[in-house]
């Protein structure tokens, strides 16, 4: 049985399979599967969406326009007729309360007329608007209620389920109701009662109790909060028992912290002072990478903040043990442009920095895998290649792995393996809220670049309708005249018929013509990797003017000189994403200005134009963008079901996830093996055990 855990934690059920409830027959059965119930366990944690509070309603006489309101009404007639020639239909029915006369109204709803027949009591939830000056409930949910019905749901709060078409309402509360009498008495508590005592939680089984049937505002939100806290306390004992187990199975090669070569880099080579936020993490490193204890360490820094010269510090501690650095970028221009970087810094001090991705080969690729095989220290840079079986490092001590969101946990815990117990550095210019952090990477020790290099400017960013040429071409010119470079993107390679947007082939056509006397080039991910690696260097080399291109410049492409970016159809791309592309720019002396081109007027693509236009704050952004993607989403972890809670949310919980992360690695740190809660561990175990050897970097 499962008791209280995530929907999707990856476990598998063995408690009564739901079709042995009365009532649910194979269609019933199918149809509560698609809700993600197989058993009657399921159907404890089959949270209400809402309540509907039927002890004081809504009278037809108090119905206010734009609120929401609850009625318990009887329908006296349903009239269908077309609207707006014949594209729409208008479904209307006249409902009584006993005492005034009212209507509800519904658009395109052929089946309404039937369901709802003259005479039946029906339970509405809907807003309030007005129709020739009367209030009307505008396409309201509804519950047709039979008489036994309706006298037993009057005078209390009623759940209302998430639910799928042919499964009413009423029948859901009978079958969660039965769920309840056969399996709620067997739900064991497994929060420890020094904790459930000093938080004030009641029991579990009148906490699911309560979430189900409400007798009152405070025990229902004493006991949402307590089921909140246990979901999150789960997680956080996993992550805690998996931090545990990392630091004492393994045994890392300690490497120097203040060693020559790190000195030497710092105060002679290095052509720029540090900021202090840089100084701060590197330190934090070198904490960690001196002890035999393998460091696992998430560096968090804002698009511009200077993640790579962290990287190129981690790799001088490994460089000063005689041990080997891997740096994993996930496309093959991010890794050149890191190659480059890496190995202009390196070279004063002796350290080979050879490249190793898809687009080198035969002899070149032959004398990389000779010098991994042979030479220490060096440093490695790649994509996936890095993790290919032919790939042997002679002393891999550190691993590097940039933007990690986009590499697949395997591929990181395969690069892992080519060493003994390395220390392991993951970097992200995607900012994570904190709630994030310390539930999807809880197990891993966190730095935060909070601090730009003096000088930075914010990047100017504002909406511009596609149909406004004239400004567009005007910011061309202007960056052009000014010494500037412009990138155009485009979601799009090609044209296609089943999406609208202009692609990459169309826009350089375009751009070619309207500015003959500028140096228009293109770039994307389906060409042949010379020709990209030529235009980007012709770009960065100051060699074209306007650059049109897919996402792949999106991570990591470093061109100061850049100062315009316009991208196309900027409501088709995410927040971050749209964050991360806006970093290309800006990086010099000339500042930057961001052009998004977006015709919508609202809804999410608008909302997240609006974001973006507002602040060149990461974290700011990151917090928008889990309020409208969700975690799941935000940061890849949809498949492994880690933040898939049922009751506990991100975004309104911090507070309680924080208590329960405190109380779960203080619990650990007391009883590592909690050999003293066997049912907590065998819970953690069977809800975790499988999906938490996948968050260590994911």
């Amino acid at each position: 049985m499962r008791d209280s855990a995530p929907a999707a934690a990856g476990q598998s059920n063995s408690g009564l399979a739901v079709r042995y409830l009365r009532g649910v027959g194979p269609v019933r059965e199918a149809m509560l599967h698609k809700l993600g119930i197989d058993t009657a366990e399921d159907l404890l944690f089959f949270f209400p969406r809402r309540y509907e509070d039927r002890r004081t309603l809504t009278s037809l006489a108090s119905l206010a326009p734009k609120e929401k309101a609850s009625l318990l009404v009887r329908v006296v007639a349903v009239e269908t007729r077309r609207a707006r020639g014949r594209s729409m239909t208008l479904t209307s029915a006249l409902i009584s309360d006993g005492t005034n006369l009212g209507t509800a109204l519904w658009f395109n709803r052929t089946d309404i007329e039937r369901v709802l027949s003259p005479g039946r009591m029906v339970a509405l939830f809907g807003r309030i608007d007005t129709r020739s000056g009367k209030p009307v409930v505008l396409s309201p949910e509804f519950e047709v209620l039979d008489e036994r019905e309706d006298a037993s749901t009057i005078g209390r709060i009623v759940p209302v389920y998430n639910a799928t078409a042919g499964l009413p309402q009423k029948w859901l509360r009978k079958i969660v109701d039965a769920a309840m009498d056969l399996r709620l008495p067997d739900v064991r508590d497994v929060l420890p009662p020094e904790i459930r005592a000093a938080k004030q939680f009641p029991p579990a089984q009148e906490s699911i109790r309560e979430m189900h049937h409400p007798t009152d505002r405070v025990p229902w939100k004493r006991s949402r909060d307590r089921l909140a806290f246990e979901e999150f306390f789960l997680l956080q004992v996993g992550l805690a028992l998996r931090r545990k187990l990392h630091r004492t199975r393994e045994t890392a090669e300690a490497l120097p912290k203040h060693g020559p070569l790190l000195n030497r880099f710092l105060e002679e080579v290095l052509p720029f002072a540090p900021t202090k936020a840089q100084l701060r993490v590197i330190a934090e490193i070198g904490e960690d990478v001196s002890e035999s204890v393998p460091m696992n360490r998430l560096l968090q820094g804002d698009v511009g903040s200077g993640k790579t010269l962290v990287a190129i510090a981690s790799a001088l501690m490994a460089a000063d043990g005689k041990a080997q650095t891997a740096v994993m970028a996930p496309t093959e221009i991010l890794a050149q442009q890191h190659w480059y970087k890496m190995k202009s810094l390196l070279d004063p001090l002796g350290i080979p920095v050879v490249l190793l991705s898809g687009g080198n080969t035969g002899a070149a690729r032959e004398e990389a895998l000779r010098m991994l095989e042979t030479e220490t220290p060096l440093l490695a840079v790649g994509t996936h290649a890095l993790f290919s079986e032919t790939v042997r490092f002679a002393r891999l001590g550190v691993v590097v792995i940039d933007e990690q969101h986009r590499f697949g946990v395997l591929q990181k815990q395969s690069l892992r393996a080519k060493g003994i117990a390395p220390h392991t550095l993951v970097m992200t210019a995607t900012p994570i809220p904190r709630t994030m952090t310390l539930s999807v990477y809880g197990d891993l020790a966190v730095s935060v670049i909070d601090e730009l290099p003096a000088g930075r400017l914010p990047v100017e960013t504002r909406r511009v309708p596609p149909g406004n040429r004239k400004a567009i071409e005007k910011a061309i010119r202007d960056a052009v005249r000014e010494g500037g470079q412009a990138y155009w993107v485009c979601p799009l390679v090609e044209e296609s018929e089943a999406i609208q947007a202009v692609s990459v082939t169309e826009r350089f056509g375009s751009l070619a013509a309207a500015f003959p006397s500028l140096r228009v080039g293109f770039l994307h991910g389906q060409l042949p990797f010379a020709e990209r690696d030529r235009t980007m260097r012709l770009f960065a080399s100051g060699g074209l003017d306007i650059l049109v291109a897919t996402t792949v410049i999106e991570v990591g492409v470093d061109v100061p000189n850049a100062s315009l970016m316009i991208i196309e159809n900027a409501g088709r791309f995410g927040l971050s994403q749209l964050h991360q592309l806006r970093g290309r720019i800006g990086r010099g002396a000339k500042g930057g200005t961001c052009l998004l081109l977006d015709a919508s007027r609202s809804g999410p693509a608008r909302e997240r134009i609006d974001v973006l236009c507002s602040t060149c704050d990461g974290f700011a952004i990151a917090e928008a963008d889990l309020r409208l993607r969700g975690p799941g989403e935000l940061c890849g972890v949809r498949q492994h079901g880690i933040t898939d809670f049922r009751v506990a949310d991100l975004l309104r919980d911090r507070r309680l996830l924080e208590e329960a992360r405190a109380s779960a690695f203080s619990l650990v740190r007391e009883d590592p093996g909690l050999s003293a809660f066997p049912e907590l561990r065998e819970r953690v175990m069977r809800v975790y055990g499988d999906v938490l050897r996948l968050v260590e970097t994911a």
